[in-house]
Formats: structure tokens, sequence, C-alpha cells
């Protein structure tokens, strides 16, 4: 049948089918509020009919700066299925890159937190396209923003039925731009049928076995990637939702999944090693309901994806994706072949990212464009394609060009590896890999072995100009305990040749990051050369 793959058909089914199901939010205060699917789809309605009655016109956008609560959600919604789309924020962007963003997006209407109103205050005037603020509250705080009204009043008095458009499911739904550390973002559009398509796979056992029964804390924020596409797959398949606010610390994170239930959760690998040792020094702390953990962006530990299974029957399931994807690709499988391996070999496994889901297929290719062999050790770029991954940038034709291939991949930019098992192992970033006199060392497997150590609770590993080799590796670190230069170059050289080892260590208290949380590698380069100056040359 010609059926369109559209987000109203995942709304409708929640309503029609899981009505009763709630979503929670912790508030600013600390108190709960709760309603249910019926509740949210009412308030929907009316926001669809604010946008009609305000002038938006298909295909028109609206910017949402927020944090992860009941109106947040209600604007993934009102919005898309009304035929236009909402450009997913990041605060934490640099004010140059936000004007950059809004502007170019063109977004009519801009919602934000009270919490964010002085980030849009500073640059309210580089505005171009922005007519009216709406507060996320239930009243206008005192800000210098013109036109402004809160949210409640935008969608007050309005119809809490609304006559959904037929859309074609090509029709954009939403937008987000990449985080911008090797130039100004660009942006990602998502189709109605690429979300529609990546929500029923999340619904796959061999994927993240999203489904009915489950009540879902999404720690990561929903603007970093459609929150990972987690507000759009829990609600095609009616789970229940726990929304966190701003309490994403540890105590409260414990909190609610003891006091909701809650099934799964989802936040980045450094959330769950801290969630180890907060259970840890905190006995009383109960995680026992939580089922299965999803992560991303980087590799957890394998000691901690064996405690999480083992200790508290939560295994961490650790995807693989970006912007450009929606943002999944691969996820970490254990294939009936792979469960016949020792425990250890398994959990060493797991560490990398996995195998494609259904629907997504990758490939790596070397500097002159051939496959490389999957022997587990040959790098090559990774190129992926799928219906939820983008087929071009927005308003960006060079930026299009650089990265699509001739044949319709999308070259990510990752350096990865293919191993027997079919297993994907990210290595490095195409921009970080450190190329040291002809040879190649790998940033990320140094820095997954630096924080194997005990007392190195943070590390990243950065490339710096070399006279002689090119290019070598210098470290930053981060430590709790009593470790000096000398123990992790021991602790390194267990693993490493000595000519992968760093040069340097550099020990800090905090190591900078971009805005979606990833070490700012491009800062620290400069910063080294700024403060070191060039590497010197080391007798033979």
């Amino acid at each position: 049948m010609d059926y369109e793959l559209t987000l109203t058909k995942t709304l409708n089914r929640a309503v029609e089918k899981f009505a009763h199901k709630t979503i929670t939010t912790k508030l600013e205060d600390g108190s709960y509020h709760t309603y249910t699917y019926e509740d949210a789809y009412e308030r929907i309605c009316r926001l669809a009919h604010a946008l009609d009655d305000y002038g938006l016109e298909r295909g028109d956008r609206v910017s949402v700066m927020a944090r992860n609560h009941y109106r947040h959600y209600e604007l993934y919604y009102g919005p898309s299925c009304s035929g236009r789309s909402i450009h997913m924020t990041n605060h934490r962007l640099p004010e140059s890159h936000l004007i950059e963003i809004i502007n170019e997006a063109e977004d009519r209407l801009l919602f934000v937190d009270p919490a964010f109103v002085e980030t849009i205050e500073s640059i309210a005037s580089d505005l171009q396209t922005v007519e009216k603020y709406v507060i996320l509250d239930d009243s206008v705080p005192e800000v210098d923003l013109q036109p402004v009204t809160d949210y409640e009043s935008f969608i007050e008095g309005y119809s809490t039925e609304y006559a959904w458009p037929d859309l074609d499911e090509e029709t954009e739904c939403g937008i987000c731009y990449t985080s911008g550390t090797t130039g100004l973002p660009k942006g990602a559009a998502y189709s109605h049928r690429g979300l529609f398509l990546l929500s029923m796979n999340y619904g796959a056992k061999d994927s993240f076995g999203v489904c009915e029964s489950d009540v879902i804390l999404p720690v990561v924020p929903m603007f970093h990637v459609n929150g990972w596409c987690i507000p759009y797959s829990g609600t095609f398949y009616g789970s229940g939702f726990v929304l966190p606010g701003k309490h994403t610390g540890l105590e409260a994170i414990e909190e609610m999944i003891r006091e909701h239930d809650v099934t799964v959760a989802a936040a980045v690998p450094t959330i769950w090693t801290d969630m180890a040792n907060y259970i840890d020094e905190n006995p009383e702390a109960d995680i026992s309901t939580l089922d299965r953990i999803l992560t991303g962006g980087s590799s957890p530990p394998p000691a901690i994806m064996q405690r999480f299974e083992t200790e508290f029957d939560a295994p961490i399931i650790q995807g693989y994706g970006m912007t450009e994807a929606s943002p999944h690709l691969v996820n970490t499988l254990v294939t009936e072949e792979v469960k016949e391996l020792p425990k250890e070999t398994q959990y060493e496994l797991r560490t990398k990212a996995g195998i494609p889901i259904p629907g997504a297929e990758i490939r790596l290719r070397d500097d002159n464009g051939e496959s490389v062999p999957h022997d587990g050790e040959t790098p090559g770029e990774i190129e992926a394609r799928s219906p939820w991954v983008i087929g071009e940038y927005y308003n960006r034709p060079e930026a299009t060009e650089e990265s699509f291939t001739d044949d319709g991949w999308f070259k990510t930019g990752d350096i990865g590896t293919i191993d027997e098992y079919g297993y994907l192992d990210v290595v490095d970033r195409v921009d970080d890999i450190i190329k040291s006199g002809g040879e190649w060392i790998s940033s990320v497997e140094l820095e997954n072995e630096l924080v194997a150590h005990e007392a190195v609770t943070e590390a990243t590993v950065v490339s710096v100009s070399h006279e002689r080799w090119q290019e070598r590796p210098v470290a930053y670190v981060t430590t709790t305990g009593d470790v000096d230069e000398a123990d992790l170059r021991q602790h390194l050289l267990e693993e490493f040749p000595k000519w992968w080892l760093p040069d340097q260590f550099i020990f800090s208290e905090e190591i900078p990051r971009t805005s979606t949380g990833k070490y700012d590698k491009k800062t620290l380069r400069t910063e080294f050369v700024d403060t070191h100056g060039e590497l010197p040359l080391e007798e033979d």
C-alpha cells in the first residue's frame, strides 16, 4: 500500500493504544510532573493550532533550546506533525555558532527554557529571522526579548483536537547541526520516513529492544541528535518516560530509576563508570529495575560492562552513529558465534562499536577509495548508508560534495577496522589519527588504555607536529591517585610498542570539552603549541 511513514502515525498509535501510559518530568524544584499520552496529545494539538494561528507555514522551522522535559517533548511532535520542523538547538554551542545556525535555518519562533534566556538575550540582536520568543514556562520572567510570551499562554484556549495534514513521508520533520569542531556547524535535516524507520528499528531485539513495557530515562540531552531518537522510538512503542530536566547528577539518576521503575536508561559511558563508583559509596542505592543501558560516544571499559551485566543484571548496549545518521548505525549485538568465545574475549569485543543494525550498511575504504580487508587490523575510513542517513547537508553544497561518494555513501570521517566476526571498531577520527614516521597511531586506543589505569579518570591524546616524525602523540590526563608519567608509560608498554607512547603527559584538573561533551582536541593542540612550543627531538 501507498502508506506514508510519518511521525503523525507514531503519535496516533501511542494515543490510541496506550493513552494511559505516563510521561514524568523531574521539575526544577525537584518535584515531579506526570501526565499521560492522552494529556500530552491534547497539548500537542493545542500547540499545532497555536502555530497555525501565529501564521507558521508548511516547512517553516522553530528553534527549541531546552532541557529534557514534557514541554520539550510536546515540541517534538507539534511542529513536525503539522508540517513544520523543529530545530533542536544546542545551547552549549559558542554564541557565534548559535547565530549562524539559527539564521541559516531561518527559524521564525524560538522556544527557550528560562535557564537559557541569558544566552538568547546576548545574541537576539543578531538573529535575523526570529520573530517571537516563547519562554518554556507558565509565566514570562524579566527578560530583554521582544516580542515574548510564555508557553502556557501561547497554547492556551486552543482545541485539544487537530486534523493532522496528510504529509509526504520525505517532508522534513527536524534539523540538527553538527558540533562544528572542524569549522562552522553543518545542518542535518531529517525526514519523517527516516525517523519512522529508525524508531521501528529500535524495537528490534538485536538493536535496543524498546517495547511497551519499558520505562525509559533519557539522560542524553534531547537537543543532541533527537535525544538519540529515544523520544520518537519510545512513543512509537508506547513506552513510559521519565525526563530528568536539569537533574542529571548520579544521586538524581539513581532516585529516578528507583522511584519510577526505570527499565532503560541512556547516557554517555562516563555516567555509568561514575554510577558504579556511586553505588560502591552508597550501598542503599538501588538500580535493580534496570533491564539494560544504552550508551554511545565512546567505549565503556570492559570491566564496567561486565559489572553491570553480572552484578546489576543490566547489560550495557553500546551504539555508534552521528548527527548525519539520526544518529544510529551500529551496536554491540552479541552473536551466537561470539557467545562461544571465552567471557573475557566477549567483553573485549563488546567494547567495539559492533555490527550494523538492520537497514544500515557499513564499509571501509582506504585513501585510494579501495576496500580494506576485514582482519581487525587494517584501518579504513568508515562509510555508511541507510534510509535515516541524510542525503546532503542543508544549504552546504561544498560540504555535501566532500562528504558523499559518487555511489551515494556518506563518508563519516571516522577510521575503523572490521574483524573476523564482522565487528566494527572505531579507532580514530580522520583528523585525529596520528601519522608518525609514516605509521599510524590510534589516539582512541591509547585513550582507552590510559582510562583502564585505576588512577586515571579521564584521558585524551592529540597529535602535535614534529620536525622529524611528522606527528607525535601527547596525552592529557586527569587522575585520582598517586600516579606519575613513568607509571603511565609502563602501563601503556604492556599493550603498545614504545614508539606508540606519548612524548609528553600533561596532568590537568579538567580536560576541555566541546559543546557535545567530546574532548576538544582542536583547542588542546593549539594550547600545547602556545604553551610548550614544538616537541623536542629525542635521542636515537
